[in-house]
C-alpha cells in the first residue's frame, strides 16, 4: 500500500474547503434542525468499484469540527473497492458530522477517482515494462493530493513543479534557437542532482538531443512506428517518455513499442470522481 501523506500536508486543504462551505454563519441547516448535543454514526460507502485514496481527508474534515469524534478507517489507501464497500465508519457530534460531510466526500471522491483511473491505465500496460506517470495538469491547490492519488493507483509521479527538474519543451526550444542549444544550456546549468528532459517532435530532433546527453527525452505525439525507431536509435542512452495521444485505447500499443515511460495528463485532468456516499448507521 502507498505510504500515507502526513496530516500536516492535508489539513490546509481540508480547512480551506471547510471554510468555503461554512461561509459566514456556519451550517444553518444543522443548527436549525439538529440538537446541539446529538450524536450520529455514519459509514463512508463506495457506490461503485474503484481504488481508495484520500481517506484521511474525510477524517480530518470531521476532526476539525469535532475533535472528540471517532473515525475508524476500514481499508487502506490503494486498496481495490467493490461496489458497496465501506471505507470508514465515524461517530461524532451530529452537527459536526453533517457539516463536514460534503467537504470530506468531495475530496475523498475526487482522489478515489484519480486513483481508480490510474489503476485502469496501469493494468492496461501490465507486463510491458512501461511506467505510467502523471503530469502537472492538476487542480490548482490539490496537486500534492492528486499526485498522491496517482501513487495509490499504482502510477508514478512526474515532476511536482517547475523547480523539480529541467523540462525543455517546444517553446523553450524556439526561444533559444534549437534542440541542441537548449540541451547544451540546460546541461551547463543543471547541478549533479537535477535531471534534464527535452521534448522532441520528430526523429531529427531526437538525434540532435541525444548528442548532448539529456537524461530523458519526451517523444511528443510520435506514431507507433516512429516510437519503435526512437527506441532503437536511443539504445538506452536516455529514458524515453511517450506523450500525447494517450488514452485507454492506445496506451497498450504505445507501451509495446518499448518506451520506458508514458505520461498521461488525463489521470488528473479528466478523472471522474468515484461515487461515495455517507450513510447513517
Amino acid at each position: 500500500m502507498t505510504e500515507p501523506l502526513p496530516d500536516l500536508l492535508i489539513e490546509p486543504v481540508v480547512r480551506a474547503a471547510l471554510a468555503e462551505d461554512l461561509g459566514r454563519a456556519g451550517d444553518v441547516t444543522a443548527m436549525a434542525c439538529i440538537d446541539a448535543n446529538a450524536q450520529l454514526s455514519v459509514a463512508f460507502c463506495a457506490r461503485k468499484p474503484g481504488v481508495a485514496a484520500g481517506i484521511a481527508c474525510a477524517r480530518l474534515a470531521l476532526i476539525a469540527l469535532d475533535p472528540q469524534a471517532r473515525f475508524e478507517p476500514l481499508v487502506a489507501d490503494g486498496a481495490r473497492l467493490e461496489a458497496g464497500a465501506v471505507l470508514a465508519r465515524a461517530t461524532g457530534n451530529a452537527r459536526a458530522v453533517l457539516s463536514a460531510e460534503r467537504t470530506g466526500l468531495n475530496l475523498l471522491g475526487r482522489l478515489c477517482g484519480v486513483a481508480t483511473l490510474t489503476r485502469t491505465y496501469v493494468d492496461a500496460v501490465a507486463g510491458t515494462g512501461a511506467t505510467i506517470v502523471d503530469t502537472r495538469k492538476t487542480t490548482p491547490g490539490l496537486r500534492h493530493l492528486e499526485k498522491y492519488a496517482v501513487r495509490c493507483g499504482g502510477g508514478v509521479n512526474h515532476r511536482f513543479g517547475l523547480d523539480d527538474a529541467i523540462l525543455i519543451k517546444d517553446n523553450h526550444i524556439a526561444a533559444c534557437g534549437g534542440v541542441a542549444e537548449a540541451v547544451r544550456r540546460a546541461r551547463a546549468f543543471a547541478g549533479h542532482l537535477m535531471n534534464v528532459e527535452v521534448e522532441v517532435d520528430g526523429l531529427a530532433q531526437l538525434d540532435d538531443a541525444l548528442r548532448h546527453g539529456p537524461d530523458v527525452v519526451m517523444l511528443d505525439n510520435f506514431s507507433l512506428d516512429d516510437l519503435r525507431i526512437a527506441v532503437a536509435a536511443a539504445k538506452g542512452r536516455a529514458i524515453l517518455e511517450a506523450s500525447g495521444g494517450v488514452n485507454l485505447d492506445t496506451v497498450r500499443a504505445i507501451a509495446e513499442t518499448g518506451v520506458d515511460v508514458i505520461s498521461v495528463g488525463a489521470l488528473t485532468h479528466s478523472a471522474a470522481a468515484l461515487d461515495i456516499g455517507l450513510d447513517a448507521i
